[in-house]
């Protein structure tokens, strides 16, 4: 993983303590966000809104369908960070 993926997933994984009152620890890029994390859909739309603030770019909702796992944010934010 490179730093840049690896400062992502640090920011990542803090947008999940702060908003969902996570453990640092349980969230790793193979960690799933409904299975795993207990992330509901209410919970989807609020860190859309949070990935818009640290990116700047507004997060297409069909973009965000695909995305099952910490890792899949991190490539989405990633991808979106390179447009």
């Amino acid at each position: 993983m490179s730093v840049d993926r690896e400062k992502l997933l640090t920011r990542i994984q803090t947008i999940f303590v702060d908003l969902f009152e996570l453990e640092a620890t349980d969230i790793s890029p193979d960690s799933h966000l409904y299975e795993d994390l207990d992330i509901d859909s209410i919970d989807a739309v609020d860190l859309v809104v949070e990935l818009k603030k640290m990116t700047g770019k507004k997060i297409k909702p069909d973009d965000f369908k695909r995305v099952r796992t910490v890792g899949d944010i991190v490539d989405a934010v990633e991808q979106l960070m390179g447009q």
